[in-house]
């Protein structure tokens, strides 16, 4: 009965432990998987990030070129006033 009972109790540890290891590899994945996620989090904030400061640059350049066709619009109507005065003096 004792080797009976021995050989019950190993085939017990023998699944426990492999149970165990089961477990632990697991957790690994999740740790993994977790940690994954994490990372690809952080690229995505700092890819928004990036994208925040290239509209920023893209909102002050169009800013100078509104200006810029403001004065040059300015600059055309000044320009067709001073022809039209030149021609009306002939």
């Amino acid at each position: 009965e004792i080797v009976e009972f021995q050989k019950i109790v190993g085939s017990l540890i023998e699944l426990v432990d492999q149970l165990a290891k089961a477990a632990e590899s697991e957790k690994m994945k999740a740790i993994g998987a977790r940690n994954l996620l994490k990372s690809i989090a952080k690229q995505r904030e700092a890819q928004e990030q990036q994208l925040q400061a290239l509209i920023s640059e893209k909102k002050i350049q169009l800013e100078r070129y509104r200006i810029e066709y403001e004065t040059l619009c300015k600059i055309e109507a000044d320009q067709n006033e001073f022809i039209d005065q030149f021609i009306f003096q002939k």
